[in-house]
Order: structure tokens, then C-alpha cells, then sequence
């Protein structure tokens, strides 16, 4: 009996876990079946200690494969297929994660502007725009369907399912609108559509448009991206004050842990923030009087 492939049928049912994240997952745990001296079903806490520790250095993809392995052993506990959890003890090695790329308010700007040089530029400066005033993953901006749009806010459908509603400065909001004026597509349902087979600009006509962008800015085109654009969202807000849940919340991060990375970006402006503002801070004492 295939216990991954019932595993699988039951995320898929009973979390509606989207197409991708299954896909992720029945890889991760056939590589780890495959990679495990006695296989999944006999694995020890040690077996899935060590195949964890042997693998390549890069923090996200041990996450996700340590997650597909805590939620296989958990299906199989809460089934009575296994007596013991293997993975109930287990620690994550320790890795170096990678702080995220940004661009400056500056460079922002200079993207934006650069928007009004390029076909299509009403449309590309709209996605700019949602995509740092919202800090949309690129999947959500390109498959936003024309509901979301609720004015000054956006509902996004996200990971596993999961809604949240995510508020547009007015200058977003412009660059929104001047776009549905003139889009040109009245029985999509999408805000971006496009002749694709999906029916939305893909994600990769998106990433081409945007580093062509970059260059009419000025901008090493290495240095831009749509992940790039959410990381300088969440990393700016942070720095001028904003609350780490609401942007969790904005994000869809599940895990507060995931959002925490954006304390480690701008440690200079946070430092200078706590000595400016904390009660027993010297330069807060003379900043009062």
C-alpha cells in the first residue's frame, strides 16, 4: 500500500492544499523513502536525524522537507498505521539563512517611473504598484481575479486556501484603476488577463517585463525580481514603524517566525529607533525635553 500517495489524498481533501505544495511534498517524501536505509515505514528519530543533517545547505528546502516528514508521521500516528512518531524529537540542523534582497524607496520610485518607458506601461505600472503596496506573491498578483478588488483594500485568496485582506495606499489604488479603465477584456476574470492557456499573464511574462523594466531604470536587472519587490514591502514598512503581526498578516505568513527574518535587515535603523524611543535610552531622555 502507497501510505504517501494516501497521505497526499488526504492534504489535498482535508487542508486543500494547493496543486504545488503536493507536488513539493510527494517529492520530498519519495526522495526521502528512497534515501532512508529501511524506508519511510521503518524510519528511526536517528534515521531522519541524519538523512535531515546530509542534506544540501539551504535552509528553506530542509524546512519544507523536515514539514513533509512531520506531516506524513503525524497522518500516520493519527491512522494507528505506526506506533511511534520519528520525527516528534527531531531538530533542524543549523544554517545560515540568507537575508532577503531589496531595493531602496529610491529605487522604487525610479522603477515605477521607469513603468511609463515600456509597452503595456499602464498595465505593468498597476502590478508594480499592488505588488509594493501589498506584498503579493507573484502567483497572487498574476492571478488576481477582478473580485478581490474591494477599493481601498484587495481579498486574497492564498496558500492552503487561506483569505486575507490586504489594504492599498491611494497612490496603488490610482495605478489600479487607470489600468481597469483601459483594460481591454470584458469576459476575463482576471485583473491581468492575457492570451495564455491560463488565461492571466504568467509569471514568467511578468519576471521578463520587470528586469526589462529594471534596465530602463538603471538597475542591475540581477537585483530585481517580484519576490525582491515583497521582501523591500515588508523590509520598509518595518522600518518605519510597522507592527511584525500586520505584516505577517499582510504577507500570509503562517508562522510569525517566517516574518522575523525582517528584524535581521535594517539593523541600523532598528537600533537607532530603540535609542531614539526607548524609555531608558539616553538620546529618548533628551529627544523628550
Amino acid at each position: 500500500m502507497n501510505y504517501i500517495d494516501i497521505f497526499l489524498e488526504a492534504l489535498s481533501a482535508e487542508k486543500g492544499r494547493s496543486e504545488k505544495t503536493l507536488t513539493s511534498y510527494a517529492s520530498d517524501l519519495s526522495q526521502a523513502d528512497a534515501a532512508l536505509p529501511n524506508g519511510l515505514l521503518n524510519a528511526t528519530e536517528q534515521d531522519i536525524q541524519n538523512y535531515l543533517s546530509a542534506l544540501p545547505d539551504k535552509a528553506s528546502s530542509v524546512a519544507r522537507k523536515a514539514s513533509a516528514l512531520r506531516g506524513f508521521f503525524k497522518f500516520l500516528m493519527l491512522e494507528k498505521i505506526i506506533k511511534t512518531n520519528p520525527t516528534k524529537n527531531i531538530e533542524l540542523p543549523k544554517r545560515s539563512r540568507p537575508l532577503p534582497k531589496l531595493l531602496t524607496t529610491q529605487e522604487i520610485d525610479l522603477l515605477i517611473s521607469s513603468a511609463g518607458d515600456t509597452k503595456n506601461s499602464t498595465r505593468l505600472r498597476a502590478m508594480i504598484e499592488l505588488l509594493y503596496a501589498s506584498g503579493l506573491r507573484v502567483s497572487e498578483l498574476c492571478e488576481l481575479p477582478l473580485t478581490a478588488n474591494l477599493g481601498d483594500h484587495l481579498l486574497i485568496h492564498g496558500k492552503g486556501a487561506k483569505e486575507r485582506m490586504v489594504p492599498m495606499h491611494t497612490g496603488a489604488q490610482h495605478a489600479l484603476q487607470k489600468w481597469l479603465d483601459v483594460r481591454d477584456a470584458p469576459d476575463s476574470k482576471y485583473v491581468f488577463p492575457s492570451n495564455s492557456n491560463s488565461g492571466h499573464i504568467t509569471r514568467d511574462g511578468f519576471f521578463k517585463i520587470l528586469k526589462k523594466c529594471a534596465v530602463l531604470a538603471g538597475i542591475d536587472a540581477n537585483r530585481v525580481s517580484p519576490h525582491v519587490l515583497r521582501h523591500s514591502f515588508a523590509s520598509h514598512l518595518l522600518a518605519h514603524g510597522a507592527n511584525l503581526r500586520a505584516i505577517q498578516t499582510m504577507l500570509g505568513h503562517e508562522d510569525i517566525s517566517t516574518t522575523q527574518i525582517y528584524t535581521h535587515v535594517l539593523p541600523e535603523q532598528l537600533r537607532e529607533t530603540v535609542e531614539l524611543y526607548h524609555p531608558l535610552s539616553n538620546k529618548s531622555k533628551g529627544h523628550k525635553q
